[in-house]
């Protein structure tokens, strides 16, 4: 494809693409004052598919926003990139739980919008929008307005408009935690098969132990009020099979499933 070069990933090295020191998260201040993560240290490489475990309210998302520049920790150190974070980026794309999409836009036209805010041209946009539109099996309805869509190709829909940002680090806060189990599976699968295509970092924000077992490549989880990191593991089941179902019988799935589980239950 003509665009393979935008696809791949920038290579870092041994810098790490996320680096969190001592990080503090509050709002309010004196007796008001609500302290949502503390005393937390991340590093995530270039490549790297983390999911993020945890119960409500533990500030996973909190987390995710503070990486996406929409929120500003009150202590510590947060870069992205090797730099400071002071607000939204381009360099960072976010999908969330409901798929944000523009309802006026046809599907091909809210994959490209963001490129046409860059000023690229016309017909570029379009290849490019095709082009990520075809990884998420959705060329077929690029015509089509966001209403006449299921819930699972909207999902696709705003996957694909990240994608053709070409953004460094793509966040997903539980993207496929409204989606029915067989849909949900299906777009589990075709994310792998994407990371696994692009090589794009990925943050991923879930309640789902199984789903972090079969799509991360290192799983954290997250605890405690405030939030801190309780456990963070390399997920040594990456990538041994790419039926999602057909994940849990992977000898040793058990017994990494049991321990997260445990992990969660740590406050």
């Amino acid at each position: 494809m003509v665009l393979s070069g935008l696809i791949s990933q920038e290579t870092y090295g041994s810098k790490p693409l996320i680096h969190m020191r001592d990080l503090q998260l509050s709002y309010g201040s004196g007796v008001k004052q609500r302290i949502i993560l503390e005393g937390l240290d991340l590093d995530v490489q270039a490549g790297e598919f983390v999911c993020v475990l945890g119960p409500s309210g533990c500030g996973k998302s909190s987390l995710l926003k503070l990486i996406a520049g929409y929120e500003t920790a009150t202590a510590g150190d947060a870069r992205v990139n090797g730099e400071e974070l002071r607000g939204p980026s381009t360099e960072i794309g976010v999908v969330f739980q409901q798929a944000t999409l523009f309802p006026w836009l046809t599907v091909e036209k809210n994959v490209s919008f963001s490129l046409k805010m860059k000023g690229v041209p016309r017909t570029l946009r379009k290849q490019i929008a095709r082009e990520r539109l075809a990884q998420v099996g959705l060329i077929e309805v690029a015509g089509l307005l966001p209403h006449q869509l299921s819930g699972g190709m909207k999902q696709r829909a705003a996957i694909a408009r990240t994608l053709a940002a070409e953004p460094k680090l793509m966040l997903m806060d539980e993207p496929f935690g409204a989606l029915d189990s067989i849909t949900r599976q299906s777009l589990q699968e075709q994310l792998s098969h994407l990371w696994r295509q692009t090589n794009k970092t990925i943050f991923f924000i879930t309640h789902d132990v199984d789903e972090a077992l079969y799509l991360g490549s290192r799983i954290i989880v997250m605890n405690g009020k405030p939030g801190r990191i309780m456990l963070d593991v390399n997920n040594p089941l990456n990538g041994k099979s790419s039926n999602a179902e057909n994940h849990r019988e992977l000898r040793g799935y058990n017994e990494l499933r049991h321990r997260l589980l445990q992990s969660l239950k740590i406050s």
